[in-house]
């Protein structure tokens, strides 16, 4: 297979997206755990 630097640059880039989409996801999976198990501590919020 012809490797040109630009096909390599190209492959980079999409590996890098999907390593930081799959980043972001297991960030916000990660956040939404926290907040369930704290529900009503957050800042602002008062409960009547």
């Amino acid at each position: 297979m012809y490797m040109d630097e630009v096909v390599l640059a190209g492959i980079i880039a999409v590996g890098l997206c999907i390593a930081f989409f799959i980043g972001l996801g297991v960030f916000i999976a990660k956040d939404a755990k926290k907040q369930k198990s704290e529900p009503e501590k957050r800042e602002g919020q008062t409960s009547t």
